[in-house]
């Protein structure tokens, strides 16, 4: 009897202690995921993989790229006045932010061009017709511009309003949609020829469905999806000290195969062959939702049409998006690989607000719980100002919830200057007091779900390189819930991990 008492109390005691690790999100506390990403395959960055642009036509003109024209005659910038909301002016000897037009590409050659304050340039539909404005929140008809090229010096172009008449500098408060002069002349003494200059552009799912068009971006899609990510990158990474993949996914694979336009379906149907291809081989798999509807930060990766950041402005947008993880979770929540679901990838503030974000998280959370009580919960930290503990009131009462952190030593100027082992003490140092900051006993897991051995080192050797991601395998590798490399292809060597296990500068 004192034997099966003392039986019976050890089990009470381990079941306890099950209990406080699941609700730390700890099932097995000594496992660490070692994972890659695999950026650029469903969802688009053409910096990952450029050649994916390069059957567009006018590629140069994609949905938010930034122009910037100055009069030949005038010898002055167009600026939308006050940023938008009023007329188009040529006063401005430098161009800025009023000064840029950015780009919503309706087809080949023919565009909307959004101001500062994010209204359209179109025609006074109050006055004479032809004087040109910047007033429109939504582009129709009299917002719709052809951009001609010369073909000798493509910078040199002219503006085709929808009246058929060329835009034209009559004075530098005065700009107007009535030229009718020759548009072969492209003389300094024609007033509506503009010089050209491309501030900024964007390459994401957006830009390159858009611009293929709905003939033929589908063609194209299907055809990198079925490449570029196949099943012997799973065998690779099973073979290569790796047990895990994050894979970015858009929004719109939710409404897969007839998502809204420009995107075409397809990506859904990978994503369930990377399933397959996960469980043959052993990986995990955590889900990460990189691009929310109407994006979440105003990057490419996030889709975003022209840079705008529109995610987290309603409570119907949230919806939309917690609709997408339910998805998600329904679909593969009985799938063996499934690991975790990020609910959404680097959320930005300020516009991304600490309010509007637990919100979204929690509701998120419980739209994973429903269908599956195992996979762990990814929420990533958002980018800009903020403390880094910011979500832990949120995730104290959430089972196996986990938190991302990224890690680069780039986009800041404090790495311009640093040399090799500057950048190896910033790892050894200030990315250990980071993690730990974030690592605590009775707090979420913690993931560093983006990191990359590039820095700002010019000429580093081989050497050098393995030094700094040795120093971040060891400093990462103390993240509870682990690391995953960004990522495995890309044209950019040093970011594919791939690339870097196979010339001997990772060894894991």
């Amino acid at each position: 009897m004192a034997v099966y008492s003392t039986k019976l109390v050890l089990l009470r005691i381990c079941v306890v202690f099950l209990m406080l690790s699941i609700s730390h999100g700890r099932v097995n506390p000594s496992f660490r995921i070692k994972a890659v990403n695999l950026g650029g395959w469903l969802v688009t960055e053409g910096w990952i993989k450029p050649s994916l642009f390069d059957g567009i036509t006018n590629k140069d003109f994609l949905d938010g790229t930034g122009l910037q024209f100055k009069s030949v005659t005038v010898g002055k910038y167009l600026c939308a006045e006050t940023g938008g909301g009023t007329i188009i002016v040529a006063n401005r000897t430098s161009a800025s932010g009023w000064e840029t037009f950015t780009l919503w590409r309706i087809n080949e050659t023919t565009f909307n061009l959004r101001v500062f304050n994010k209204q359209f340039i179109g025609l006074d539909s109050n006055g004479n017709g032809i004087n040109v404005v910047a007033t429109s929140n939504v582009p129709g008809s009299s917002e719709m511009f052809e951009i001609v090229r010369n073909s000798d010096d493509q910078s040199r172009v002219r503006i085709k309003a929808p009246n058929g008449f060329f835009l034209q500098a009559k004075t530098e408060e005065l700009v107007t949609a009535d030229y009718a002069g020759s548009s072969g002349s492209w003389r300094d003494d024609d007033p509506s020829v503009f010089v050209m200059t491309i501030s900024g552009r964007l390459q994401g799912e957006f830009q390159v469905t858009n611009g293929y068009g709905p003939n033929k971006a589908p063609q194209i899609m299907r055809e990198h999806w079925k490449t570029f990510i196949v099943e012997d990158d799973f065998k690779f990474i099973a073979g290569n000290g790796l047990d895990a993949v994050r894979i970015p996914v858009g929004w719109w694979i939710a409404s897969d195969p007839t998502p809204p336009q420009p995107y075409v379906g397809g990506s859904l149907q990978a994503l369930d062959n990377a399933f397959t291809w996960a469980q043959k081989y052993g990986v995990k798999i955590v889900i990460d939702l990189h691009a929310a509807p109407g994006s979440q930060n105003g990057f490419e990766h996030s889709s975003s049409r022209d840079g705008s950041q529109e995610w987290g402005t309603t409570d119907d947008n949230i919806q939309k998006t917690v609709d997408v993880i339910e998805f998600l979770a329904a679909r593969y929540a009985k799938r063996q690989s499934l690991y975790a679901i990020e609910l959404i990838n680097e959320p930005l503030s300020p516009g991304v607000s600490l309010e509007m974000v637990n919100k979204y998280y929690k509701a998120g959370y419980d739209a994973v719980r429903k269908h599956s009580s195992a996979a762990y919960v990814v929420m990533s930290n958002r980018l800009g100002p903020m403390d880094p503990r910011e979500l832990f009131p949120l995730t104290s009462g959430l089972t196996g919830s986990v938190i991302d952190v990224h890690y680069y030593n780039l986009f800041s100027d404090i790495f311009d200057d640093m040399s090799v082992q500057q950048n190896i003490d910033f790892i050894k140092t200030n990315r250990t007091a980071q993690l730990n900051h974030v690592t605590t006993s009775n707090g979420p897991l913690t993931f560093v779900g983006e990191w990359v051995a590039e820095w700002q080192v010019s000429g580093a050797s081989k050497e050098e390189y393995q030094r700094f991601a040795n120093a971040q395998l060891e400093v990462y590798g103390r993240a509870t819930f682990g690391w995953a490399y960004w990522t495995l292809k890309n044209v950019n060597n040093h970011w594919s991990l791939e690339w870097m296990i196979n010339n001997g500068y990772i060894k894991l």
